[in-house]
């Protein structure tokens, strides 16, 4: 009786993740889907295309920033694009790398680099190096409608920037934001990518993170298109200062001061490289227990959450009997269908799906080390720094 219960359950959560929760799983929400033919006539015969200034923050990123800015210098933008690279106290080079980039296509006058300070108490070190990129945009008519906050790793195709504007005219978004085509190449990262991307999508599903009357707010710390006047009204990033999941953190606070919209990519890919198991579970438990609010009871809410999600419907298709034999092959069966868009979108097999369950017990096991090192004061750990507040 209680495996049936169980067995119920799961298939009910599934039912309910097929029908009930924005199609998340559908990958419809994309930057190719977005109808932008009427921004030429909000912005007159003639469009005006605004300014932009793109804020790289970057931290020992010699080895991918140089890809990146002459992505960035490359754009087929009718506006002249500038750049500020914020060096994070790097120790490999990046500033020059940077900087040699810029030289080579030819946009040195367009690229500025500028040393990063101490981070100080209460800021996580990103925000801090975003936010000295904004300090140092100037006042006045030269001053940019929006600012790209990009990441030193990402890569763009040269019409994104005219895309992501024109969604942001057509939508009157104060953020548009992309989720990057991650890198999915290493065995690591085929089995671990494509779950992320899933599971991120079903925690905040797009359409109704897109949806100006749902509170669902959420963003692609990658690359965001933010108003600049927008973002000053609502505070700037002091508001964010502390936050671990920033990118999520500033769509929160930008939707209360209008639209924001985000979507999937095949246009901007991430460089950044997971070659091992270890090197991806890094990313997740940085950040995996801020995501929970730091609450055991949430962690415990999670880690039920999980395995009656995902741990049951195997065991019981596998091992039960009966109702709670059937309710469990069908809620596996309904969760590798919604796996499967986000499989081919990184053309994987989609025989993959049904191995879900695992890939979900290792994200399981990675949130619980994450709580594990808040709790010894180790959290929030990235390139040198504990941040977890």
């Amino acid at each position: 009786m209680i495996a049936a219960t169980i067995s119920s359950m799961s298939l009910a959560i599934w039912v309910y993740l097929l029908l009930g929760r924005g199609w998340f799983w559908r990958c419809v929400e994309t930057d190719d889907s977005v109808d932008t033919s009427g921004t030429a006539a909000r912005m007159g015969v003639t469009p005006s295309w605004p300014k932009i200034v793109a804020i790289v923050p970057a931290r020992d990123e010699a080895h991918v920033i140089a890809r990146s800015i002459e992505s960035l210098a490359r754009q087929d933008y009718p506006e002249n694009l500038s750049v500020i690279v914020v060096d994070d106290q790097s120790s490999d080079g990046t500033a020059a790398s940077a900087f040699s980039a810029a030289e080579a296509v030819g946009a040195k006058e367009r690229v500025r680099i500028i040393a990063g300070t101490n981070v100080p108490q209460g800021w996580t070190g990103k925000l801090w190096a975003m936010h000295q990129g904004l300090g140092a945009i100037g006042a006045g008519s030269a001053s940019p409608e929006f600012v790209l906050f990009t990441d030193a790793d990402i890569v763009y195709a040269p019409n994104v920037l005219r895309c992501l504007v024109s969604i942001a005219r057509s939508r009157g978004t104060v953020l548009t934001s992309l989720m990057v085509k991650l890198r999915c190449r290493s065995a690591a990262e085929r089995w671990l990518v494509p779950a992320f991307v899933f599971y991120f999508q079903k925690l905040y599903p797009f359409a109704w993170v897109n949806d100006p009357k749902r509170p669902t707010a959420a963003a692609a710390g990658g690359c965001m298109l933010v108003k600049r006047e927008a973002l000053i009204s609502a505070g700037g990033l002091h508001a964010v200062r502390h936050n671990l999941i920033d990118d999520c953190a500033l769509a929160a606070l930008m939707k209360r001061q209008g639209p924001i919209w985000l979507g999937l990519t095949e246009h901007v890919h991430s460089l950044r490289a997971y070659p091992r198991l270890a090197d991806f579970k890094q990313t997740v438990v940085r950040s995996a227990f801020a995501q929970l609010r730091g609450s055991p009871w949430r962690l415990a809410g999670a880690i039920a959450g999980m395995a009656t999600s995902y741990l049951a419907p195997p065991l019981f298709a596998i091992f039960g009997r009966g109702l709670a034999q059937m309710a469990g092959f069908a809620a596996w069966t309904l969760m590798a269908l919604c796996f499967l868009p986000t499989l081919r979108l990184y053309r994987q097999a989609s025989v993959k799906g049904f191995a879900l369950p695992v890939v979900a017990a290792a994200f399981t096991a990675f949130t619980l080390e994450s709580a594990f090192l808040h709790w010894r004061g180790r959290g929030g750990y990235w390139k040198g720094r504990f941040q977890a507040q």
